[in-house]
């Protein structure tokens, strides 16, 4: 294990990070809201503490391992989710616990947008802007910025990469260098970002709304600058534009690239990929189940705005995304609870949502046809194929894997829950919304989390990071076999 090297990077990385601190002070200074001195003094402390981190062992550049690149990834989500939650404990508005602090912040940067403060119409920008911007961030995930832009951190970027890149296939670039696939995957993030806000803006919010939601619908957060979410906007055109974003942002970004590679436009690119037809087939599904029932049990006062609502709210959860424009969990009972089993499906590999993944639930689904096939004709031999492609069986083997230790994670941190003190819905839904980075849950977090008590914060805290690092990554820390020589 390169030690050095590990505080080196860990080092140069907090230090990028207390960069992100200037644009809150500064959004305090325009506004003159009073609130801008908990992010100098937090830039200050992340810049000297990074520092200090990286001087005595800005020359130890050796080779990094696979597991260098886990324990780095890991340590640095800890870490910068700590640090995160420094502005937070020096602000006088709002006034939060150490617990909320961290939460808050872990929340944010793992863009699960479970939320502890009340009363977010009251608050000074500078805070609200932080919020979304923490989520900005955690979407694409920093550590690939910080491949995009640091080049000193040399030949353990693919292994930095390989670690925090969402889906099952870790070794899939879309330039032949990770430094370049990584600019790409962040130049394509910004300009999502800046066409939603421009959207937005066009559709009636203020500049400040209009930016502070697109971080948080490109990053498939959730947090919003007032109480109401989507909902305080009361406008379809905005429940559109979210819409049509947060199902961009679920798609693949590698997609988004060879779909608008060489200066053309390739549409087929999207519609000849097996897990975007199959993310496309469940939003629909979904979509035309909680459509009839709300129709059905008139819900709403037009179709046209049960229309609306069923859209929405579809989208909304199953991308993790988790804007509200109505309370959810007041639905025919069946509804909030089928949408809050497909936020375990999620986005697509590769792409800003939470959740297992599209592909994932694929690959189980064509492995347990061929499970099928076999009782059929035991002799025969089946390959599994997305698209035209076999897959080997070692991916299948750890889809299998994944899956398995997701369930466990899941099981433990419910039974946790339970042990402090919660009920059984709640601690369901606040495991499956934190696991899955959703954000609203049932019960007594279906509107926020603040309630609930400090031990269940802290395990639903570690249930977002398990979310945001897709387990393996995290759990891999914990096995013998990774420390061993």
């Amino acid at each position: 294990m390169q030690f050095r090297s590990i505080i080196r990077i860990v080092g140069l990385l907090l230090a990028l990070f207390s960069v992100t601190m200037l644009a809150p002070a500064l959004v305090a200074f325009i506004y003159r809201d009073g609130a801008g001195f908990p992010f100098v003094v937090t830039f200050c402390l992340l810049l000297a503490g990074g520092g200090l981190l990286w001087l005595p062992n800005r020359h130890s550049r050796r080779e990094l391992k696979a597991r260098d690149g886990f324990v780095i990834v890991v340590l640095f989500w800890t870490v910068i989710g700590s640090a995160g939650a420094i502005p937070f404990l020096l602000s006088k508005t709002p006034d939060l616990s150490v617990t909320d602090s961290f939460f808050e912040s872990f929340s944010a940067l793992t863009t699960t947008g479970a939320t502890v403060i009340v009363g977010l119409d009251e608050l000074p920008k500078a805070i609200l802007f932080y919020r979304q911007l923490l989520q900005w961030f955690g979407g694409m995930g920093i550590i690939v910025l910080a491949v995009a832009i640091l080049p000193v951190l040399g030949i353990g970027g693919m292994q930095l990469y390989r670690a925090e890149i969402p889906g099952p296939v870790k070794d899939a670039k879309m330039t032949p260098r990770i430094a370049e696939t990584a600019k790409t995957l962040w130049y394509i993030y910004l300009t999502l970002t800046i066409c939603c806000a421009v959207a937005f803006w066009l559709a009636g919010m203020t500049v400040f709304d209009a930016i502070s939601h697109s971080f948080s619908t490109i990053a498939i957060g959730g947090f919003s600058t007032h109480d109401a979410s989507m909902g305080y906007f009361n406008s379809q055109a905005i429940n559109l534009i979210t819409v049509v974003f947060l199902l961009i942002s679920a798609c693949n970004f590698s997609l988004h690239f060879a779909a608008f590679a060489n200066g053309g436009i390739h549409l087929r690119t999207y519609w000849r990929d097996p897990e975007f037809r199959t993310f496309l087939g469940i939003q629909l599904i979904l979509f035309l189940i909680c459509f009839g029932l709300l129709i059905k049990h008139q819900s709403y006062g037009s179709t046209f705005d049960t229309f609306d609502q069923a859209l929405f709210q579809t989208v909304s959860i199953s991308t993790t995304a988790g804007f509200t424009t109505t309370s959810f969990s007041e639905w025919p009972l069946f509804l909030p609870v089928l949408l809050l089993f497909s936020s375990f499906i999620g986005g697509c590999a590769g792409s800003t949502g939470g959740g297992i993944k599209v592909i994932r639930i694929l690959l189980l689904m064509l492995q347990g046809e061929r499970e099928l096939k076999r009782l059929v004709h035991p002799r025969a031999v089946y390959t599994i194929k997305v698209g035209r492609k076999a897959l080997p069986q070692q991916v299948v083997d750890a889809v299998w894997g994944f899956f398995s230790a997701y369930a466990l994670v899941f099981v433990i941190c419910m039974l946790a829950l339970i042990a402090t003190g919660l009920d059984e819905l709640t601690a369901f839904s606040a495991v499956a919304a934190t696991l899955n980075n959703l954000g609203p849950g049932l019960g007594e977090v279906a509107v926020h989390f603040g309630e609930i008590n400090d031990g269940a914060k802290w395990v639903l805290v570690i249930a977002m990071l398990f979310g945001r690092l897709e387990v393996f990554t995290l759990l891999v820390l914990f096995t013998p076999t990774f420390w061993r020589n």
